[in-house]
């Protein structure tokens, strides 16, 4: 016998600005069931999600939450404003009777301490830190909004295990189609307002998707022949009797009808490089490079060949420097030794993760145009910022809506248009697929594909890195980087293993720095912990001091990455660009190393005293 669900939705409408973004949409979610929500940017997916979980009111229809049911919806921009640290946060999702050292557990297994200043947190911690006030609660239905953007490789996977092991109902909006394959048993399909289910996982969903298609495809072509048919009898058939003709108009009527209202389906990005004139064969050779900020090796001793043509997907963990390694290898950071050549008659387009690069105050049409009229200079050609805003399924009405209200797909898309406005001959992308739709990425892998030029491309999409790169170079441990031929399978089975997580690796090192300093008695046995024993007076220093350079160091990495956001920085003085990016990884090396001395001496000072 089957368990009544636990969440209905039937019937739901909903209309924006006069626009049905909701007609008649239905979810209905079994205990234990792991669904899917699968559908174009802009669909309303968000806004369907945020009716089920109560925060946003429909307009028609029927909402079902059966009795006693706890449900918890994780947004796809979490909120801290409001709380001193990262615990308070998480802690404040709980209820009477939930555990609350789950909330402390789950911060260490997402790699936080629970003390992060919200007002300093990246957008991989932000994520990790509303996971975490999530699950802890570990409610009977969880609601996800693109729960993997901004997350690494290993806390992926763990994700993957961990929402696996709840055995809890799970309804999960995502573009990665690696997590959705190996946790979705059911998929449900919205598109221009209705929503499809299929009762299988995503793994089955595109094929049947596009036999939904075609299918449409064929009907709406059996309707436009049937009307050519009954306009040319109306014009030029037979007269009969007047009741016939009378009932045949009407039925031509109601075919027009039908296809007035028929909503066409969203177009596809018109996604275009610019290819410049072909650099050289050789377009970068780095041999033996290595950079450290203070005692910690970022990359050391790695070496590599990239070839006119090449396709070089950079992974590794949140701190593990990637973006260090993609900087030395395209010139915007020097290596403290060894060298990095690069080619003849290279031009290089970037693409930054950092949607916030985009000035808030900018519109639309003047991210593209750089506020400088209504013309975007496309590849050496001037055209109308109207008409290529249509190749990005940008509306008209659209060019001055503000940054600050576009969601994350529509950024997404804003960055490409600018990155991909430019001729060159070299791509560099930071984390493309964040936000995009399923059939943007299949058009962003086909153009990268047939793109003649060469492209490095750090991603944590590992179905996206084995469809477009031709090796892997992976972070194995820190400082060491090594080179794969393949995607990121053919990577998984060279080494055997994923991307280890640099958590371990520091919780490592702290130990290895606590460990050695044990005390010992005058005869030679160790002393008990009684407090006899005290700690020398530089321990003491560093102790009191410790944390006044934490502070500094954090309001300095703050103003860092405000100073790095400003889109024109890297155009206006790439030098000045160069060495900000290279004080801010000075810094925050600086910080991990303070934050884990400070440790290290805490824990020694607790073991003298005997605590």
């Amino acid at each position: 016998m089957v368990a009544p669900p636990l969440l209905t939705l039937q019937g739901i409408h909903l209309t924006f600005g006069g626009d049905p973004v909701l007609q008649g949409s239905e979810l209905m979610v079994l205990p234990e069931e792991t669904v899917c929500m699968i559908g174009r940017n802009g669909s309303g997916k968000s806004t369907f999600l945020k009716i089920a979980a109560g925060l946003i009111e429909h307009e028609d229809g029927d909402r079902f939450v059966r009795p006693g049911t706890t449900i918890r919806y994780l947004p796809q921009e979490p909120d801290l404003t409001g709380y001193d640290d990262t615990l308070s946060y998480v802690q404040d999702g709980l209820e009477d009777g939930d555990d609350p050292y789950r909330a402390v557990h789950l911060l260490e297994q997402l790699g936080l301490t629970g003390e992060e200043d919200p007002t300093h947190l990246s957008g991989g911690e932000n994520r990790r830190a509303a996971l975490a006030r999530i699950l802890a609660p570990r409610p009977d239905v969880l609601l996800l909004d693109e729960p993997t953007n901004h997350l690494d490789l290993p806390t992926i996977e763990w994700l993957e295990q961990e929402l696996k092991s709840l055995r809890r109902a799970l309804v999960i909006i995502s573009h990665d189609r690696r997590f959705l394959e190996k946790l979705s048993q059911a998929t449900i399909w919205l598109d221009r307002g209705q929503t499809r289910r299929l009762n299988k996982g995503f793994a089955h969903f595109e094929s049947w998707r596009d036999n939904i298609i075609d299918q449409e495809d064929r009907t709406q072509h059996k309707i436009d022949r049937k009307i050519v048919r009954e306009e040319h009898w109306l014009r030029y058939g037979v007269s009969g009797r007047r009741k016939r003709n009378v009932r045949r108009l009407e039925m031509l009527h109601g075919l027009r009808k039908d296809k007035r209202e028929h909503r066409k389906r969203a177009g596809n990005v018109n996604l275009q490089a610019g290819e410049s004139d072909a650099s050289s064969k050789l377009v970068i050779e780095a041999k033996d490079i290595t950079k450290s900020f203070d005692d910690l090796a970022v990359v050391q001793d790695f070496s590599v060949r990239i070839q006119r043509g090449d396709r070089i997907g950079i992974v590794g963990p949140n701190g593990a420097g990637k973006t260090t390694l993609l900087n030395m290898l395209t010139g915007g950071i020097k290596p403290d030794k060894g060298r990095v050549r690069m080619g003849t008659f290279l031009e290089i387009a970037t693409m930054d993760q950092n949607r916030e690069t985009l000035d808030p105050k900018w519109t639309v049409g003047q991210a593209l145009t750089g506020d400088t009229g209504d013309q975007v200079d496309v590849q050496g050609t001037p055209r109308h910022v109207i008409g290529y805003m249509k190749d990005f399924l940008f509306t008209p009405d659209m060019v001055n809506t503000p940054i600050t209200v576009l969601s994350g797909g529509e950024r997404g898309r804003l960055m490409l248009a600018r990155a991909l406005a430019k001729t060159s001959n070299m791509l560099v992308l930071d984390e493309p697929t964040n936000d995009l739709d399923l059939e943007t990425l299949d058009l962003l892998q086909e153009m990268l594909s047939d793109y003649a030029g060469t492209v490095l491309l750090v991603s944590h999409d590992r179905d996206f890195l084995d469809r477009v790169v031709t090796s892997v170079i992976a972070s194995d441990k820190p400082g060491r980087w090594l080179d794969y031929a393949g995607g990121y399978s053919d990577m998984l089975a060279q080494r055997g293993t994923g991307v280890e997580d640099m958590a371990s690796a520091r919780e490592q090192s702290i130990e290895k720095k606590i460990k050695p300093r044990k005390l010992y008695s005058k005869s030679g046995s160790k002393a008990p912990n009684s407090g006899n024993n005290k700690l020398s007076f530089k321990d003491k220093f560093a102790l009191e001091n410790l944390p006044k350079e934490i502070d500094a160091l954090t309001g300095k990495i703050a103003d860092l990455q405000n100073a790095l956001t400003d889109s024109d920085f890297y155009s206006r003085d790439p030098a000045g660009f160069g060495k900000a990016t290279a004080d801010l990884e000075t810094a925050e090396s600086r910080l991990a190393a303070a934050e884990e001395g400070w440790l290290a001496l805490e824990l020694l000072r607790e073991e003298v005293e005997g605590l």
